[in-house]
């Protein structure tokens, strides 16, 4: 099985190291691809955790850097088609509620490869922040989602509930 896993941003970072270590040890033969959108880009908030974390060098940097969160988004969802087009991977995972996160669901969307999220559905109910869209878009497509805590998991379930009923 081949997975590509999209990461720009340091909580991600943080929580693909782990998940990262699994798959390595994991019994099952599976390929995993990583793909640094480049969203986090300062040695601080980037090199130090694939340093300190000891997580594998990206097999992909797409350098996004700094911008609009539109900008930064639609050169990460063009960038990241192209990269998912050449290797065709079984599944796309992608964590949290970044630009990172949403364009890699986007662009695995458009293609028709299956989505895992990890912490799907996180946080506030406001739609009307900015950042808080990119907690409800990538929430749309996910064939796996992993959920943290019991309210969490409410908060998830009314969500998709109400969007069945928006269709």
């Amino acid at each position: 099985m081949k997975i590509v896993t999209v990461i720009g941003a340091r909580p991600q970072f943080i929580k693909a190291a782990a998940v990262s270590r699994a798959i390595q040890h994991s019994k099952q033969k599976i390929e995993e691809i990583l793909v640094h959108t480049g969203q986090h880009y300062d040695y601080l908030m980037d090199q130090v955790f694939f340093e300190e974390l000891e997580l594998f060098k990206p097999d992909y940097h797409l350098g996004v850097g700094s911008g609009s969160h539109g900008k930064q988004t639609g050169i990460m969802l063009e960038r990241i088609e192209a990269v998912l087009q050449k290797e065709k991977p079984e599944v796309v995972l992608v964590y949290g509620d970044t630009n990172s996160t949403l364009a890699g669901a986007l662009a695995a969307a458009k293609l028709n490869i299956p989505i895992a999220h990890v912490e799907a559905g996180l946080r506030s109910y406001n739609r009307r922040m900015p950042k808080r869209s990119t907690v409800f878009l990538p929430t749309i497509f996910p064939r796996f989602s992993s959920v943290p805590p019991h309210r969490q998991l409410r908060i998830y379930r009314k969500r998709e509930f109400e969007m069945r009923r928006e269709r």
